[in-house]
């Protein structure tokens, strides 16, 4: 559904383009605006001609298509996905030789090893 949607998204963006490409420019009016020889500053307020509807009614398609793909591609889920969370690794016996290669003994138990705690270094002191 969202390819349908984007593809449509598409379509869409190229006809507004179109369409606004089409109209006359209004910069004319403006510029005469500050002459004197124009009655509003933005030009005339006549009837809206097809083409300025027709961009009213493509850029509101636009905006439809953009929200649902929007909303769409939020629910589809993400492109990265969660890692399982890490296991620790049991440690290896032997020196890391390969379970094969060692002969079949029975293991002592392994000894408890204590952390030693670490003093941090001491500044130097001031003059």
């Amino acid at each position: 559904m969202a390819t349908l949607l984007l593809i449509i998204h598409l379509l869409v963006c190229f006809f507004l383009i179109a369409v606004v490409l089409l109209q006359s420019g209004k910069g004319a009016e403006m510029g005469a605006a500050f002459g004197g020889s124009s009655q509003t500053l933005f030009g005339s307020r006549g009837a809206a001609t097809f083409l300025s509807k027709l961009t009213t009614v493509a850029a509101i398609l636009f905006m439809i298509t953009s929200f649902t793909l929007a909303i769409v591609t939020v629910k589809g889920g993400s492109v990265v996905k969660k890692a399982p969370s890490p296991v620790a690794p049991a440690p290896i016996q032997g020196g890391g030789v390969q379970p094969s290669q060692t002969p079949q003994t029975p293991q002592a138990p392994a000894q408890q090893q204590i952390p030693v705690k670490q003093q941090a270094p001491q500044p130097a002191p001031m003059k």
